[in-house]
């Protein structure tokens, strides 16, 4: 994820100038990367350049191809960082000379990491945040649709909650275009890509999606497959270790692959709460206010929709069991969850108003009028048949053959507090998200009356080891917390 690397020998090296963790410039039959050269005293003979597999496979260099070698001064980027590290302010050239050579790979991991460490030395100015979107969308593809491009997007945090995947068919049906590309979990149970790749594959290509679109008008897929913004995954993954995303940074990860899409109409989901990313009303507004700031100059129409998070969306957590929760919405099920269907109706309608599609004040009622008349089902019909998947499924399909343990209630009470952090976790050992079946289902919701040994919550896994683990873990943890009453 970080720079390309070559291996030279160490004497050899130090006679034309090399030192350890250089940038090399490799030319041969008319092609050339930039590298970082290490050392070896033992594995590369004289007059050899040793180079690693994801160079062969990418490049196809053949054993005994001649290979000009020459140093390349300090990049630009390095200097760059280092000026933000001091706590100046950076321009557009010296931010996009970042981004080209994070694209290009000619920083490493650890570079990249201190970049990220920068904006904690001074936070980004409205005009670097601006720069670095900028930066970000034109050093990879762009998307080009013909029509009203829209789209909306959730900052994450808040289990459940994949409000896009029921979002996008009604979107469609009215006639929008909606490329919804989503990512998968990197510390929650499932993100929108893993749970609609329970439906259907979610790798494809940018021609793909945009058959998708001329065909279906949306699509639902991974955006680390599309080459939009490509900066952010290598970002993101290099920033993994430090535990930590700076707000800033997600405000332009978001901005920047809507800018690369064509996106002109946005909505954005901003959940509050305690342990969500955005902790409190104060950060929330002024988060609102940068993602507005951005939009202005790009032209993209923003709505931000801060809203309170007390307990999860939907009744499912994990890939699977979230699967289910959205079919059950599409298909009009009697047993969908009704907040899920509520939200994602809720901000269809203010995406709907946003882009001129519904009058004010009438886009919740467009939106419910597409779901409950099977308009939205079929759109998601033909998405999944499109992206591979088996369009005739249905809700209860999705969790056969996993391993189930139920929970109940020990007394009467109401419920008075669900704890998302150990919701995450718990299905987390359960094997979330890369084992699809695992996952929680909530019977009970906040406020809700419960019964001694009225089923609260039901265990899936695909393995019972994992079941075990889970087990012990909820030993020394709670998911719910029920207040005693007396009931007649």
């Amino acid at each position: 994820d970080g720079a390309y690397v070559v291996v030279l020998r160490e004497s050899e090296a130090r006679n034309f100038g090399v030192q350890s963790g250089d940038t090399v410039e490799l030319r041969w039959r008319r092609r050339k990367l930039n590298a970082r050269a290490y050392f070896t005293s033992s594995k590369v003979h004289p007059g050899e350049v040793g180079l690693y597999r994801d160079i062969w496979e990418k490049f196809n260099i053949r054993t005994g191809d001649i290979l000009q070698l020459r140093v390349l001064s300090r990049p630009e980027s390095i200097k760059a960082i280092i000026s933000k590290l001091l706590g100046h302010t950076l321009s557009y050239a010296e931010m996009r000379s970042i981004i080209r050579d994070i694209v290009d790979r000619r920083l490493t991991r650890s570079e990249i990491s201190y970049f990220v460490a920068s904006s904690f030395a001074r936070h980004y100015s409205d005009a670097e945040l601006y720069y670095l979107t900028k930066a970000m969308a034109e050093t990879g593809q762009r998307l080009s649709l013909p029509g009203v491009v829209v789209d909306k997007h959730s900052v994450g945090g808040l289990s459940g909650n994949r409000t896009s995947m029921v979002m996008v068919p009604i979107i469609a049906a009215s006639g929008l275009i909606m490329p919804k590309t989503s990512s998968r979990a990197v510390t929650s149970p499932a993100g929108t890509a893993d749970t609609m790749e329970v439906l259907a594959p979610v790798e494809h290509p940018l021609s793909s999606i945009k058959k998708f679109i001329r065909q279906n008008k949306c699509c639902l897929v991974w955006g680390g497959s599309v080459d939009l913004a490509p900066a952010d995954d290598r970002i993101i993954r290099a920033s993994q270790p430090l535990g930590v995303e700076p707000l800033n940074k997600m405000i332009v990860s978001i901005m920047s692959k809507k800018v690369a899409a064509g996106i002109k109409y946005l909505v954005i989901d901003l959940p509050v709460g305690p342990k969500m990313k955005i902790p409190n009303m104060k950060i929330a507004w002024e988060v609102e206010r940068k993602f507005l700031a951005i939009s202005k100059r790009f032209g993209i129409k923003t709505k931000v929709l801060i809203s309170e998070a007390k307990e999860p969306v939907g009744r499912g957590i994990g890939p699977a069991l979230e699967a289910r929760d959205v079919l059950r919405v599409l298909q009009g099920h009697e047993l969908r969850p009704v907040d899920l269907e509520k939200k994602s109706v809720r901000l269809a309608g203010e995406l709907l108003e946003l882009a001129g599609k519904a009058r004010r004040g009438s886009g919740q009622a467009m939106a419910q009028k597409i779901l409950d008349s099977g308009e939205a089902w079929k759109r998601m019909k033909k998405l999944i048949a499109l992206q591979g998947g088996d369009a005739e499924i249905r809700a209860d399909e999705v969790v056969l053959g996993a391993i189930k343990k139920r929970f109940f209630a020990k007394r009467n009470g109401i419920v008075k507090r669900i704890d998302d952090t150990a919701i995450d976790e718990i299905a987390r050992m359960l094997g979330a998200p890369n084992e699809k079946l695992a996952g929680i289902h909530l019977h009970k919701r906040l406020g809700n009356a419960v019964r001694k040994d009225d089923p609260i919550f039901t265990l899936y896994a695909q393995s019972r080891d994992r079941m075990k683990l889970a087990e012990k873990a909820l030993l020394k943890t709670n998911i719910f917390t029920v207040y005693s009453t007396r009931h007649g």
